[in-house]
């Protein structure tokens, strides 16, 4: 299923400014997208549909009670997506399957970010972390993006766990400022 951006966030935007009507219908599209995402990831994984659908419910959960953070100036999908993947990337460490776990001929689709690289190559995660400073990128990356914890990235990076805590922080902070800086005209 493809998610129509276009339709998808006029309902975001209806729901925001209240329409309930418009945020049950936002809720349900996304569920069917949302569905396909998580049934397509873990199909090679030999999970259950049940997962999946915790997936589903967990993302849906996390977009109704976030709505308020998403920028109305940017894209809805790239949101989303975030949204998504981070619930499956969560799910997969608490329950301990990694990418190996799946096998090289799948691992791609465990770990692929995107399946509407349009809707979202204006905020290309790696072009982005590319412009940080190295200890702000890898400290994001190493928490936000593989995992780690605070203490567990400190060591991998011989640095104190508030160094960490501070280089996350500024780097998320100028990341922030980044996608604001393109998305203007």
């Amino acid at each position: 299923m493809t998610a129509n951006e276009t339709e998808l966030k006029a309902l975001m935007l209806a729901s925001l400014a209240g329409d309930g009507r418009s945020h049950h219908e936002l809720l349900v599209r996304l569920s069917g997208y949302l569905r396909g995402f998580y049934r397509g990831r873990l199909s090679h994984t030999g999970r259950s549909v049940s997962e999946a659908e915790d997936l589903v419910q967990e993302a849906l959960m996390a977009i109704h009670t976030g709505r308020h953070t998403y920028d109305q100036a940017a894209p809805l999908m790239p949101w989303v997506h975030a949204i998504a993947r981070y619930k499956l990337l969560d799910y997969l460490r608490r329950t301990r399957l990694t990418v190996t776990d799946v096998g090289l001929d799948h691992a791609e689709d465990i770990t692929a970010v995107d399946d509407h690289a349009g809707a979202e190559s204006a905020f290309d995660l790696g072009r982005l972390l590319a412009r940080l400073p190295e200890r702000m990128r890898r400290a994001i990356e190493l928490v936000k993006i593989e995992g780690l914890s605070v203490a567990e990235a400190a060591a991998r990076c011989g640095a104190s766990e508030s160094a960490i805590k501070v280089n996350i922080h500024r780097g998320l902070k100028a990341l922030g400022m980044e996608i604001a800086r393109e998305g203007k005209p």
